[in-house]
């Protein structure tokens, strides 16, 4: 037996409740920005995070609202996808604090910053992975946007790297689940594709 819910006959924030705890494990876009007079950075955590292009290369993040940082990025044209680690969970956290306008995160709580390669804004020392982008488009829906960025430059700490290739064992990502609910790095299954040509071989092997 299923619970039908239907979105139009309830509120707003009580589906947004059910749609986060059921769309998971969400990867987290921890995005670094500059305001537009260069002065205060800004960074804040955004799970709702994805790859949108392999060639170009472009990924994608929601800003739910007006943020500062859709505010810095629409600006600026740039920022930076900072991979979050388990290792960093409650500086990533108190990111997500509503600061006021103007306010440096990555002063505020005590985040070590560097300098990008191909952007302004900074990127996040102690993250394993930091993907500095440029907008490209963004798409407004609703009471959200959709921000575009084609990545300019990926830097990838050495020490996450196994035979050249980012190792999730080593990287711990964090992910968003439901209510105050973040999922660590426990588990991990390797399964590869199966050619059709395999695929129909095995079935008639049964």
């Amino acid at each position: 037996m299923r619970i039908d819910f239907d979105p139009q006959a309830m509120d707003s924030g009580a589906f947004y409740r059910l749609l986060t705890a059921v769309v998971v494990p969400r990867p987290i876009a921890w995005v670094s920005t500059l305001t537009d007079d260069g002065f205060s950075a800004n960074l804040a955590p955004h799970s709702f995070f994805t790859v949108a292009c392999t060639s170009p290369p472009i990924v994608q993040f929601t800003s739910v609202g007006r943020k500062d940082t859709l505010v810095n990025v629409e600006a600026t044209g740039e920022f930076v996808v900072n991979f979050a680690p388990e290792w960093m969970f409650e500086q990533i956290n108190e990111t997500a604090t509503n600061f006021p306008h103007g306010v440096d995160e990555f002063e505020a709580v005590g985040v070590e910053r560097e300098a990008s390669s191909r952007v302004k804004p900074p990127r996040v020392a102690g993250s394993p992975v930091a993907l500095e982008c440029r907008l490209h488009s963004t798409l407004c829906l609703g009471n959200s946007t959709v921000v575009f960025g084609e990545v300019l430059h990926a830097a990838v700490s050495e020490e996450v790297l196994v035979d050249g290739h980012p190792e999730i064992t080593k990287m711990r990502p964090l992910s968003r689940l439901g209510k105050n609910e973040w999922g660590l790095t426990e588990g991990i299954r390797e399964l590869a594709r199966i050619p059709f040509g395999e695929w129909e071989k095995q079935q008639h092997e049964r």
